[in-house]
Parts: structure tokens; C-alpha cells; sequence
């Protein structure tokens, strides 16, 4: 089978079109039941009211998909891991739909720059007193009269880094129960060692997706692409199988982007970021495509690492992860979503094209 065969594309036709159809019904159920975003970035404040927890439909378009090739392993073993993952997802999302604080945005009311915790105000632009350095600095700066308080905003509640990781690792651990990931990895025998290979790749892939999930279409067209060009390698290596798993994933990917693309009319929430990394993870590592589908997600994996440089205080950035300090320096959401998509793809086409030709 090449990649000239149709066939080979109906996984990826069946999940858009599933995704297309189911969105629409989860919107309403969600506006219905009032569980829409609150942005706690200033500038995202217009997308108030949009509803999340989107992901629902993501979830049930690769279930459908699970029906139709349920012969497939991989696919069946893929699914449950993503499962466990969107669960976990949307119990952070509900946490989420409680306000934990209100912290107040202020503007810089005066002729000079002025310092706010990590972040350096010019005149009339606004920020949130959020770290604690801008909260002790903040008192001070009002009674000079350089910043005024405009209004304060609800912070929802999350669940504690340390609970999240671990809940991330018990979803990795499905996957190494299932029993079906390989200890011959890229032709070594690993041995056991695969095993937190598997559980750092789950930990990593949701991390990464969650992180890039913060503007409208970033993180659903960077998976997209990165889960279309690991389903064309899958096919080109002979891995039909694991092929079908990152045509659906790709797809779904795709479907949701019609109603998540800028202007956002829903958001997939930790609901669909969580499966989405888990889903991707779980079918490099069953399907021996690692190295070519951390390739894939080099976008994703890199502001991960910027932002744990940030908190190691190794760099500095007035906005935290990347996506939002480029939007802080003045790059509009539309254009760094097309910078993240545009990066992704020239990616994804040189890796497609050096196997190609070694």
C-alpha cells in the first residue's frame, strides 16, 4: 500500500466528518449547562462565555473509529489509554469551573515604563497582579499614582502540579499494563527500560499539547499536522496498522478545527488536550515511530522547555509559556497560530523527506 492509495485516508475521512457532525451537539450541551471559558489573560477577555470541555467530541469521534477497526490492537489499546486521559482531563476541567481568586488588572496610568513584578509597563498598557512579587509591588505603585486598578478578574481553581503529574503518570501506566509495549524499540532491545520510556513519552505528550492549548486552533491544527505526518511515515515504514490509529487522530484533529479555528466558537479544554497527548504518545510507543513523532511535535516539546527554563529562572519571560510573551510583544493570536502550524509542517516535511531519501 502506498500513499496514493484512498483507502489508506478513510480512517482520516470517517473521525473529520464524525467530529464535524458531534461538535455542534457538544456546543449546545455545554452552553446549555453554562460550562463556557473565563480567560485570566486580559487579552483573551472578549472570548468569555465560549464554551469548553469541547474535547468530549474529540473522544467520541475516535470511539467511533474504535468501532468501525476494533480488530486493530493498537487502536483499541490507544483508545483506552486516551480514555483514562480525557477523564482526568475533565475532572481538571470541572475543578476548573471553580474560582479559587480574584486578582486585579491594573493600567499604567502614568508617562514612564513601570516595573510589575517580572513584567515592565508602558504607558496605558494593562496587566495582571498575579505572581507575588507584583502583589507586594502593586500597593506601592497605586498610592505613587502610576498604575490604576480597572478591574479584577476570577482565577478558576487547577489541580496542584504534583497531583497533575501523578495523574498523568497513573494514565502512562495503562499503557505499560496493557502488556503490548515493545521492549525492541528502533531495532535495540531496551529490555525494561522501555517501560519509562513509555511513561516519560505519555507525561511529555500531554504536557506539551496541554501547554500549547491556550489559543484558538494552536493546539488542534499542530496535532493535526504532526499526527497526519507520522500517519504518512507509519504507512511508508510498513506500519499500516499504527497507520490507521494517526489518520483518525489527525482527523479528529481537523474536525474539531472547524469550529476551533480563530474566532474559537468552542475550546477542547484539558478535556481534549489530556487525550490528545495521551492518544499520541501511546501510538508512537505500541507503533516503534518515536523518534519520528517527537519530530512531529518539536513545537509543542520546545515550549515545554522554555517554560521550564523560565521557572528555573535559567531565562526570563514577561508571559508565561511562549505563545502568550509573543502575544504580549505585540504579535497578533492569528499570526502566531499560523507560526506554530507553519513551523510544524516545514518539520514534519523534512523529516518526511530525509527518510525519503536515506
Amino acid at each position: 500500500m502506498n500513499l496514493t492509495d484512498p483507502f489508506i485516508y478513510i480512517p482520516f475521512i470517517i473521525s473529520f466528518l464524525a467530529v464535524v457532525l458531534f461538535t455542534p451537539f457538544v456546543r449546545r450541551t455545554l452552553l446549555s449547562a453554562n460550562i463556557t471559558d473565563n480567560p485570566i489573560v486580559s487579552e483573551h477577555s472578549h472570548k468569555q462565555g465560549t464554551p469548553t470541555m469541547g474535547g468530549l467530541a474529540i473522544l467520541l469521534g475516535l470511539l467511533l473509529i474504535l468501532c468501525i477497526y476494533s480488530g486493530n490492537k493498537i487502536l483499541v489499546i490507544t483508545t483506552g489509554v486516551m480514555l483514562v486521559a480525557s477523564i482526568i482531563g475533565l475532572f481538571d476541567d470541572i475543578i476548573g469551573l471553580k474560582t479559587k481568586e480574584f486578582q486585579k488588572v491594573t493600567k499604567n496610568i502614568s508617562s514612564h515604563t513601570v516595573e510589575l513584578g517580572r513584567l515592565i509597563l508602558k504607558p496605558g498598557e494593562e496587566a495582571r497582579v498575579a505572581t507575588p512579587k507584583a502583589k507586594k509591588d502593586v500597593d506601592a505603585l497605586i498610592d505613587a499614582g502610576k498604575v490604576q486598578v480597572i478591574r479584577e478578574v476570577p482565577i478558576k481553581s487547577e489541580i496542584k502540579e504534583r497531583e497533575k503529574i501523578f495523574s498523568q503518570i497513573l494514565v502512562s501506566l495503562f499503557l505499560v499494563v496493557s502488556g503490548a509495549v515493545p521492549f525492541i524499540l528502533s531495532g535495540y532491545n531496551v529490555g525494561f527500560l522501555s517501560i519509562p520510556i513509555a511513561i516519560i513519552g505519555v507525561v511529555g505528550a500531554i504536557n506539551a499539547v496541554n501547554l500549547i492549548d491556550g489559543m484558538d486552533g494552536l493546539a488542534a491544527g499542530v496535532m493535526g499536522i504532526a499526527s497526519l505526518a507520522t500517519a504518512l511515515f507509519c504507512i511508508l515504514t510498513g506500519r499500516l496498522e499504527v497507520a490507521v490509529a494517526f489518520m483518525a487522530l489527525s482527523g479528529v484533529c481537523f474536525g474539531f478545527l472547524v469550529y476551533n479555528k480563530l474566532p474559537a466558537s468552542i475550546f477542547m479544554g484539558d478535556t481534549g488536550s489530556f487525550a490528545l497527548g495521551g492518544f499520541y504518545a501511546a501510538a508512537a510507543v505500541l507503533g516503534d515511530v518515536i523518534v519520528f513523532a517527537v519530530v512531529a511535535i518539536a513545537v509543542p516539546i520546545l515550549s515545554v522547555i522554555i517554560s521550564l527554563m523560565h521557572r528555573s529562572k535559567i531565562i526570563k519571560l514577561p508571559v508565561e509559556p511562549l505563545h502568550h510573551t509573543l502575544h504580549y510583544k505585540g504579535l497578533s493570536e492569528g499570526k502566531i497560530v499560523a507560526l506554530y502550524w507553519l513551523t510544524t509542517f516545514i518539520i514534519c516535511a523534512v523529516a518526511l523527506f530525509y527518510y525519503q531519501l536515506f
